[in-house]
């Protein structure tokens, strides 16, 4: 089968949380795929600013990239889409996170987070690198916002149901969850699916044409969910969520058994590596 774009999820698919960068065999596999001539990159909610140190700043792996679940879309290097929020959607979003206790809310301006609800130190055991390097806000910023997070002190029950309430109380945004405690914030509709549209069509200039038929997708988490339901060869990690898992054509080893890069090299080599 031939095969011209692999996109990977990075926490919890290539990366195994807790850990700052990912393992060298990932970055031995996306260019092992590279010098085969096909595209890779990763398709992640973290901003490209975020993506680059976890792949110890190699920037031939993040050319091509999804970032902050496809609303930003990057191609040969260079930005070649960027979604926004609506802002008046966000200050609703922050007014309802203020009423949820051990809840708040963060948004980005390139590498910098700023704290608009809540506490650093809920979201510190929950996303310690974003809460590392914070600064506290005193109301939604005036700037364009891509990326935006809710994180609350909650199990992956407590967080499912903030946020369906949310998503009742503030209907022109939707939210997304990839891990317990923490949600993304993006515009209703759009997802990582929506991004690889936009890098299909961007890579048909140097790849020919791309058809889905002839991408690979890699993930683990409900917010990777439309990504593995659009794509047909769509891969889940043996610790990926029931979800996840169900949404998924292919089932391989776990982020912990290095499964992931493994499959790569074997694509990279012109070889089919899903059975099941």
């Amino acid at each position: 089968m031939a095969i011209k774009l692999v996109l990977s999820d990075i926490d919890g698919t290539l990366l195994p949380r807790g850990n700052a960068e990912v393992d060298h065999c990932v970055v031995e596999a996306f260019h092992a795929l590279l010098d085969a001539g096909l595209a890779v990159g990763p398709a992640s909610g973290r901003a490209l600013p975020a993506i680059l140190p976890a792949f110890a700043g190699d920037q031939a792996c993040v050319a091509t990239a999804l970032a902050t679940n496809g609303m930003q879309v990057y191609a040969a290097g260079k930005l070649v889409h960027e979604e926004y929020l609506d802002r008046e959607g966000l200050v609703q979003l922050a007014a309802a996170v203020r009423e949820v206790p051990r809840a708040g809310m963060i948004c980005f301006k390139g590498a910098e987070v700023f704290l608009v609800e809540g506490e650093r130190d809920v979201l510190a055991p929950i996303f310690p690198s974003y809460a590392a390097h914070i600064t506290s806000m005193d109301a939604v910023p005036d700037f364009p916002v891509v990326k935006a997070n809710v994180f609350v002190d909650a199990d992956v029950r407590g967080t499912q149901a903030l946020m369906e309430r949310l998503e009742a109380v503030v209907p022109r945004l939707g939210l997304n969850t990839p891990m317990a405690g923490f949600m993304n914030v993006v515009p209703v509709g759009y997802s990582k699916a929506t991004g690889i549209d936009i890098i299909c069509r961007e890579l048909d200039v140097s790849l020919d044409e791309v058809s889905l038929d002839e991408v690979v997708v890699f993930g683990d988490a409900d917010n990777d969910l439309e990504m593995l339901e659009h794509v047909p060869n769509s891969v889940a990690v043996a610790n990926a969520t029931p979800r996840a898992a169900a949404a998924a054509r292919w089932h391989i080893g776990s982020v912990d058994e290095f499964a992931v890069p493994q499959a790569m090299m074997a694509i990279a080599a012109g070889k089919w590596p899903f059975t099941a």
